[in-house]
């Protein structure tokens, strides 16, 4: 793990977030600056920085378990699809972005930074189909 890398800090809960899934390699959690409700982070727990560094076995089980939090996400919003991305361009520490798309075109950046009364209340009701 990174010492400074806000991903990493997340992992260790020295950061708050609004954990949706956790497992002994990988957590996520609500997007604090989501383009559409919803909008999670599945990160692994062990620390890269880039995702085509990873062993094979892990990032199948990254893929894996988006695929999971994905059908959570659907479970308990219902949208028209969930979208997946990998990127790495914000915090150098290898994530999966999901977003549940209700409707229409999505436009991959933040419309509004997300209240943690907002975050809890929605990752309360992701976590409820678990």
């Amino acid at each position: 793990m990174s010492e400074d890398c806000v991903f990493c800090r997340i992992v260790r809960h020295e950061v708050p977030a609004a954990v949706i899934y956790e497992d002994d390699d990988f957590i996520a959690f609500l997007d604090i600056n989501p383009a559409c409700e919803g909008q999670s982070l599945v990160i692994p727990k062990k620390h890269y920085e880039y995702a085509f560094d990873m062993n094979d076995h892990n990032y199948e089980k990254l893929l894996v378990t988006a695929k999971h939090v994905a059908k959570l996400l659907d479970k308990a919003l219902k949208p028209k699809r969930t979208c997946l991305v990998i990127e790495g361009f914000d915090v150098p520490h290898v994530h999966v972005k999901l977003y549940p798309v209700k409707e229409g075109f999505l436009k991959l950046y933040p419309t509004k930074k997300a209240t943690k009364e907002e975050l809890e209340k929605l990752s309360d009701k992701i976590r409820g189909f678990l």
